[in-house]
């Protein structure tokens, strides 16, 4: 959706970012697969001081494999927070390709070259989307399927965004695009700093491509998703969609 401001030029270098809290079981393995998939890309972990020792892992893998930035984040913690530190970490390292993904292999690593690819046809950003044509979930029951796929089109119908999957975390922006936006100004934490960076882009006209994804559930350590994040993500998009309404009649009206 949307349309170039100009012919943008293909990203060189890339940081894939990995937010974790508690994550030990998963972090080495990722940390290791995502150096196997993109081997040219810099990784970088931003752990919110996980009581697990999960920060002291990634240090661990870092100094075995290089390229690799290990944040010990203080501060409120969260996953807004974690990633507005690790963006903004990028854009003054001059990273001209972002990557966002979950830490717990839910988000297919393989996945990334093709996302990146993407960037360097004209995109913007790419989303993993589970809701095109290939993507999907797997080992969900009926009622979390149904919930997510509702949750996604009331979004994608408040906000007015021709997007599929606008929770998805699993995401590549071109780094420009993202700093653009702004993302150190947004207030959401948890998942719906995801949909506010969404809302940002899709009223700043970003180029958005999705591409599928099969989303699946962890298999080691614990899930972070709740009910209250859901309920408090759906509350903010309602509240998000009043305010663009009422921006954009406003501005409707001036213009008359």
């Amino acid at each position: 959706m949307g349309h170039p401001r100009e012919i943008a030029s293909p990203p060189v270098r890339a940081v894939v970012v990995v937010p974790t809290f508690n994550e030990r079981e998963n972090v080495a393995d990722l940390l290791r697969t995502l150096r196997a998939t993109v081997p040219e890309a810099t990784l970088m972990v931003v752990d919110d001081h996980s009581p697990d020792g999960t920060g002291a892992i990634a240090d661990e893998v870092a100094a075995e494999l290089g390229s690799i930035i290990v944040v010990h984040r203080d501060g409120k913690p969260g996953l807004g927070a974690a990633y507005r530190h690790g963006f903004r970490l990028a854009f003054e390292e001059g990273f001209d390709a972002i990557v966002s993904m979950d830490s717990d292999f839910s988000h297919d690593p393989a996945v990334v070259p093709t996302m990146l690819a993407l960037l360097g046809d004209g995109a913007d950003v790419v989303i993993g989307s589970r809701y095109v044509e290939g993507g999907g979930t797997k080992d969900w029951p009926l009622r979390r399927r149904l919930l997510s796929k509702w949750g996604n089109r009331y979004t994608g119908l408040v906000l007015r965004a021709k997007v599929r999957d606008c929770t998805a975390g699993f995401r590549a922006y071109r780094a420009s695009m993202l700093q653009d936006i702004d993302p150190g100004s947004t207030s959401a934490e948890g998942y719906a700093f995801l949909t506010e960076l969404t809302r940002r882009l899709v009223r700043s006209k970003a180029v958005i491509v999705e591409t599928p994804i099969l989303f699946k559930d962890r298999e080691r350590g614990t899930s972070k998703m709740s009910g209250r994040i859901i309920v408090e993500s759906m509350l903010l998009v309602t509240k998000w969609g009043v305010v663009d309404r009422t921006a954009d009649l406003r501005r409707w009206i001036k213009d008359r």
